[in-house]
C-alpha cells in the first residue's frame, strides 16, 4: 500500500549519524520514506529528550501535527545512524490525492499512524516496564535489531539497566 507513496517524485538525501532531519519549532509538511538507516522522533521535556517514535528501513515518518496543521511542531527527527531518506513534499502528495482512487490508500496510511500512536500511549499509561517491553517486542521485533538500547529504553520510559535486565530474562 505504501508503494504508491514512495513512487511519488521526491529527492533522496543522506543524513550522517546524529544529523537532524527536523528540529523543534519548525513547520515541516514533508513525508519521509526511510530507504536505509534509522531515525528517532523525539521532543524536549525541559532538558530531557523523550523518544516517541522510530523510523528504519521501509518506514514512513512525518511530523504529523505540522503536516496536518501547517503550524510549527515541537518534534525533532534525528538520524541514529547514517541514513538515506526520500523526501516527499506535501504538494506531491496533494497532487496524487487529486485522484479519488488514491484517497483510500492515504486514509489507510494515516489511520495506521494514528493507531500506532494510540497503542504507544496505552503502553506508556497502563503497562509495567516488562509488559511495555513484551508488547513492543511482539509488535516490532525489528526495532531491537535496528535501534540502540539507550534509545529503546528512553522510548519505553525505563532505564537502560532495566531494559538490559528484561532482555536477559
Amino acid at each position: 500500500m505504501m508503494k504508491e507513496i514512495i513512487e511519488l517524485p521526491g529527492k533522496i538525501i543522506t543524513l550522517e549519524r546524529n544529523a537532524f532531519l527536523k528540529s523543534g519549532r519548525n513547520i515541516d509538511t514533508n513525508a519521509y520514506y526511510v530507504i536505509q538507516g534509522s531515525l528517532r522522533v523525539f521532543i524536549l521535556d525541559g532538558d530531557e529528550e523523550q523518544t516517541i517514535r522510530f523510523g528504519y528501513k521501509e518506514n514512513l515518518l512525518v511530523a504529523l501535527d505540522s503536516y496536518l496543521s501547517g503550524k510549527p511542531s515541537d518534534l525533532y527527527i534525528q538520524a541514529i545512524k547514517k541514513s538515506a531518506i526520500k523526501v516527499i513534499p506535501k504538494k506531491q502528495i496533494e497532487q496524487w490525492l487529486a485522484n479519488p482512487a488514491n484517497q483510500h490508500i492515504w486514509t489507510k496510511i494515516l489511520e495506521d499512524l494514528v493507531l500506532q500512536q494510540m497503542e504507544r500511549e496505552v503502553d506508556i499509561l497502563t503497562s509495567s516496564p516488562k509488559q511495555r517491553y513484551e508488547r513492543v517486542l511482539q509488535r516490532s521485533p525489528q526495532l531491537f535489531q535496528e535501534i540502540p538500547n539507550k534509545y529503546i529504553a528512553n522510548y519505553l520510559r525505563m532505564s537502560p539497566e532495566t531494559l538490559s535486565r528484561l532482555k536477559k530474562s
